[in-house]
């Protein structure tokens, strides 16, 4: 299984970035997928979170009206597109597939990460 980020840079506050994610090795469709970001000095957090139709999103508070989260099971890929970015949103940020597809709001859901990519928003 890998899963690969793209997409990350640096961007000034008030821009948009769109990150993907792309999965092979896996039958994506099955699994329910999510985002992660880990700031320096901090612990990884929840981002994002995609049921495995399409159907069901989920989001953390501290993005929640800003990112969207999407995943095209035709081409084995999900996507975070980001706008209105803050400094705070700062990260590397990691991507993840869950085939339990519950409790996928904490890191225990998911089997599968990807190596992550970094954002970083400048004020």
């Amino acid at each position: 299984v890998q899963l690969v980020e793209s997409g990350g840079g640096l961007v000034q506050a008030g821009g948009s970035l769109r990150l993907s994610c792309a999965a092979s090795g896996l039958t994506f469709s099955r699994y329910a997928m999510g985002w992660f970001r880990q700031a320096p000095g901090k612990e990884r957090e929840f981002v994002a979170a995609i049921n495995r139709n399409d159907d069901s999103t989920y989001y953390a508070r501290s993005v929640k009206g800003r990112f969207t989260i999407s995943r095209d099971n035709a081409k084995n890929t999900m996507y975070l597109q980001m706008n209105s970015l803050k400094p705070e949103d700062t990260a590397v940020y990691y991507c993840a597939a869950s085939i339990m597809g519950y409790d996928v709001l904490r890191e225990v859901g998911y089997s599968y990460w990807g190596r992550g990519t970094q954002v970083i928003v400048s004020s």
